[in-house]
């Protein structure tokens, strides 16, 4: 079904709205597409109070007034969607499939917008009958105040190639979605470069800080290397949206600070205020992604034999910090490396 022939403006839900969901769904919306954002009473009450206000660091500067969207806590939405992007943490994934498989056609596409592999998986799993697509999302999001929402680095929403015309609907001013073949190849690409986000959580630093510090450089270089030799014993291929290969990130994160500041500003635009949603979410006292990012390396460092010391050691970290209460216990590089060795 080519959504975009289908006789009507299509109605988009962004299934669990938050920083990510609410970014795209307003520049869509902005693009005058029909979207309704299923979210948290809190942010449905902080966008109809002040509006949607998305932003960037190339000048990007959108207002969305409330009643340009649907915005709602039901999932009785869901029931005349005509597609759906899914926006949850990974572990609210089976929840969401239960809500989109009791309320929604079979027949409407999913798109998940998350972290790693496992959600997609898990949505597949939940809606058999659903056309269910993955997609890679490479920048990340930040809430700027009630209703704000600011997009800290660069990169185009990479889609799994299928059918409907779907990248060419959903890309708008401001947001390029590419369709692909290797989608999975560029989610593991996606899955080492999001091992920075437990690092980042636990320094409090800002990651244009954490990364102008080679001593930070050199244990997410140590890290990725790491993972790098779990994935190569798996067998699994990674692609990255930058001209440079996944495997040599590690030699450039230990180039000295200047010569990896030339390298780096010509693949990736980062904010100076910009910190990982892990950061935020520590400080929040949410729930993280660990297990979904460190925690499956471990994992296949387990199942092929190869040892993940580091990723261990910063799976616990967060774990510890977690339990330890709101924000970041402001680790160095040298305390997360001690026993652990690259």
């Amino acid at each position: 079904m080519n959504l975009q022939k289908a006789g009507h403006a299509p109605h988009i839900v962004i299934a669990g709205a938050g920083s990510i969901g609410c970014f795209t769904g307003g520049l869509l919306a902005a693009a005058n597409h029909n979207v309704t954002l299923l979210a948290r009473p809190r942010i449905i009450s902080d966008i109809r109070t002040h509006g949607l206000t998305l932003s960037d660091f190339y000048g990007l500067l959108k207002r969305v007034a409330p009643d340009d969207l649907t915005l709602t806590p039901d999932p009785e939405c869901l029931r005349d969607a005509d597609l759906i992007l899914v926006t949850v943490k990974t572990g609210a994934s089976a929840e969401m499939a239960q809500l989109i498989a009791s309320h929604a056609p079979a027949t409407t596409p999913v798109i998940s917008l998350q972290n790693g592999l496992e959600a997609v998986q898990t949505l597949r799993a939940g809606l058999p009958d659903h056309p269910v697509r993955a997609a890679m999302v490479p920048f990340n999001v930040v809430p700027r105040g009630p209703g704000e929402y600011h997009r800290a680095s660069s990169g185009d929403i990479m889609l799994e190639t299928g059918a409907g015309g779907l990248g060419s609907l959903l890309s708008a001013p401001g947001l390029r979605v590419p369709e692909t073949p290797d989608i999975t190849a560029y989610q593991w690409g996606k899955v080492l470069v999001n091992l920075a986000n437990a690092l980042n959580a636990l320094s409090g630093l800002t990651l244009q800080d954490m990364l102008m510090s080679r001593d930070w450089r050199r244990l997410m270089a140590d890290q990725m290397a790491e993972a790098v030799r779990v994935l190569r014993a798996a067998g699994i291929a990674t692609k990255s949206t930058t001209p440079l290969p996944m495997a040599m990130i590690p030699h450039v994160l230990r180039l000295p600070t200047p010569l990896f500041a030339r390298i780096a500003a010509q693949m990736l635009t980062i904010d100076p205020s910009a910190r990982t949603s892990m950061a935020y979410d520590l400080d929040a006292g949410r729930g993280t992604e660990i297990d979904s990012l460190q925690g499956v390396i471990i994992a296949l460092g387990q199942t092929y034999n190869v040892v993940t010391p580091i990723c261990t050691r910063v799976a616990q970290a967060v774990r510890d910090a977690a339990k330890n209460g709101p924000g970041s216990p402001r680790l160095t590089p040298a305390q997360l490396h001690s026993g652990a060795s690259p």
